[in-house]
């Protein structure tokens, strides 16, 4: 255990498939921003702007912390995108006190055509790549992936929870790992 932390060290196999994760998410997300359409919108207001989409309308403080950001850095990204129409800002119908973000039509349509052409590449590239069995297994990393992100450190409490699989992904790695078994 750490003594400074109070987290336990990962064995070394665990920081081996952490640098091979790395690796492999760093290469894709080059590729994916390669394949990006031209309209001038920075990834970090992409971000944004995907956040609102998934999780609806929050505060600037919630969407700070949820995009691990200073609130002062949002506070330009929310600007620009109020100004180019993609947000905008409302009075919290039960805290008058709180201003919440909520993501207009222009701000989804633009999320809409970014994502579009990026996907389009993917689902070529994981069709001509990638067996069906490899691409479960994807299907199942991106749900592990979006787990981990949102993680808020793996503190020593947090193993057995971070350790611990849903019932959906349980069944789905039996039913890949059937599949591998059967078509090698």
């Amino acid at each position: 255990m750490s003594m400074t932390t109070g987290t336990v060290a990962p064995p070394s196999n665990a920081l081996e498939v952490s640098a091979a994760i790395r690796r492999g998410v760093a290469s894709l997300a080059r590729r994916l921003r390669a394949e990006r359409p031209e309209h001038g919108v920075s990834l970090a207001k992409l971000s944004v702007l995907g956040r609102l989409h998934r999780l609806s309308s929050m505060s600037a403080a919630e969407l700070a912390g949820r995009e691990r950001i200073q609130p002062q850095s949002l506070t330009r990204l929310v600007a620009d995108l109020e100004q180019g129409g993609f947000i905008r800002r409302r009075d919290d119908e039960t805290d008058g006190r709180r201003v919440l973000i909520d993501l207009t039509a222009s701000g989804k349509d633009l999320l809409t055509r970014d994502m579009r052409q990026r996907d389009a590449w993917l689902a070529l590239a994981m069709s001509s790549e990638l067996t069906a069995t490899e691409q479960e297994v994807l299907r199942l990393a991106a749900h592990l992936m979006e787990r981990l992100a949102d993680a808020r450190g793996a503190t020593v409490e947090r193993r057995s929870t971070l350790n611990s699989r849903s019932p959906e992904i349980e069944a789905s790695v039996q039913t890949t790992l059937r599949l591998r078994r059967t078509h090698p």
